[in-house]
């Protein structure tokens, strides 16, 4: 089997895996990451979504080989155990963004990512940039009113 080595969450790791290890998998069973989830298995849902070198990713559809090297955060990266949360982790607390909470974590690692590739952003831009991740419980609203706020915090330097 061959060898990976990356990061995840700042801390360096290396396994032999399967060639056909997907990353979420290796996330969840190989190191015990279960934030990240599986929803949908075909890159439509966007539970899956954690960063690899800095990018928003869907974790159900990448080889964990063609993270060789890489850089991974996943949703327990953001905000180590007793550390403040990550301000657009707050932002999703204190907008009432989630209901069951199986797609938060998708929707908070693709909210970060807008916010750095995009800064601050309008309703319609957020809606438009979401369009990938699926929530089944809300009306997006607060998700929105979240992201907006979580986005200004992040300029803000709260991150």
């Amino acid at each position: 089997m061959p060898e990976l080595a990356m990061t995840v969450n700042g801390r360096a790791v290396r396994a032999a895996v399967e060639g056909r290890t997907l990353l979420v998998e290796y996330l969840r069973e190989h190191l015990q990451l279960t934030g990240t989830h599986v929803g949908c298995d075909t890159t439509q849902c966007g539970a899956c979504v954690v960063h690899v070198d800095g990018l928003a990713v869907k974790s159900c559809t990448m080889l964990a080989l063609e993270c060789e090297g890489s850089a991974v955060t996943t949703i327990e990266g953001l905000a180590p155990r007793g550390a403040p949360l990550h301000p657009m982790q707050a932002a999703f607390r204190e907008h009432h963004a989630l209901q069951c909470g199986y797609c938060t974590s998708g929707m908070v690692m693709m909210a970060i990512d807008i916010a750095r590739r995009r800064g601050a952003v309008d309703e319609a831009t957020i809606r438009e940039e979401l369009k990938g991740n699926i929530c089944r419980c809300t009306g997006y609203h607060n998700i929105v009113k979240a992201i907006a706020a979580g986005t200004k915090a992040m300029a803000a330097g709260r991150e």
